[in-house]
């Protein structure tokens, strides 16, 4: 029992030293993030657009 509260209290120091990141922070890198996600997604949509209609025209006809 002692080595688990031994460790819950390292980890409490541990956390203070921690540079958390400020509500600005999180939320331009929360929309950074989707819109890297959007943007790959359209591009890889794209694509899936255009292999799918190459395939169609040239491989089925």
């Amino acid at each position: 029992m002692k080595g688990i509260l031994t460790f819950l209290l390292e980890a409490k120091v541990e956390l203070s030293r921690v540079n958390w990141p400020t509500r600005k922070q999180i939320l331009r890198y929360t929309f950074l993030v989707i819109g890297i996600s959007l943007a790959v997604a359209l591009f890889l949509g794209g694509l899936d657009l255009l292999f799918s209609s190459l395939v169609e025209r040239f491989l089925i006809k």
